[in-house]
């Protein structure tokens, strides 16, 4: 009696990105209709769709989805996960695919992996997020020429009441600073 074929490698990726994301994923539903992509604030500066992705990976395309900027570009707005047909936890996903990516030590060019970095310092300043400073200092600092073309996004994400012209801070931030102060503590201390 002869053995099963061993299982094919272009399905190892797969299962290990739904195995590293929390939760059901549901990544292996994904139908390829584009919804995700449709739907993304910051899609136009993405090099892949989520979609092209999701494809990517079940073609054991490793390398290529760390080195994609699709990731580090994903907002965390949850609009693509809402909007999604199969609801896959597209986000989460987007999050898995970083650490993979952090873990393996392969990820895009500088521009695509500053951005959390940028992110957390304006999170630290404020309490939260404030979009309209995020793009603009990401932008200004590593993609100076792009930021013409985002101009009618901005605009449009603006006059839709989708983003602050000015940052809100949370109240008791100082709260907040002392609980990320701690973390970053802890984070060194198991270094």
């Amino acid at each position: 009696m002869t053995s099963p074929p061993p299982t094919a490698t272009r399905d190892h990726f797969l299962e290990e990105v739904i195995h590293a994301t929390p939760g059901n994923s549901r990544l292996d539903m994904c139908i390829q209709c584009g919804t995700c992509g449709g739907s993304c604030p910051s899609g136009q500066a993405m090099d892949h769709t989520p979609r092209q992705i999701f494809a990517m990976i079940r073609a054991d395309m490793r390398e290529a989805v760390f080195k994609s900027n699709t990731a580090w570009f994903c907002v965390s707005c949850y609009y693509c996960t809402v909007r999604c047909p199969q609801e896959i936890h597209i986000t989460d996903v987007m999050y898995t695919v970083k650490g993979m990516a952090i873990r393996a030590k392969v990820t895009p060019d500088a521009v695509a992996s500053n951005f959390p970095q940028t992110f957390i310092g304006i999170v630290e300043s404020f309490g939260r997020s404030y979009e309209l400073g995020l793009a603009a200092l990401h932008n200004l600092r590593r993609r100076p020429r792009m930021l013409p073309s985002m101009i009618p996004m901005g605009v449009g994400m603006l006059t839709r009441g989708r983003m602050d012209v000015t940052p809100q801070r949370i109240e008791k931030l100082d709260q907040l600073q002392a609980i990320l102060a701690r973390a970053k503590e802890i984070e060194e201390s198991s270094k």
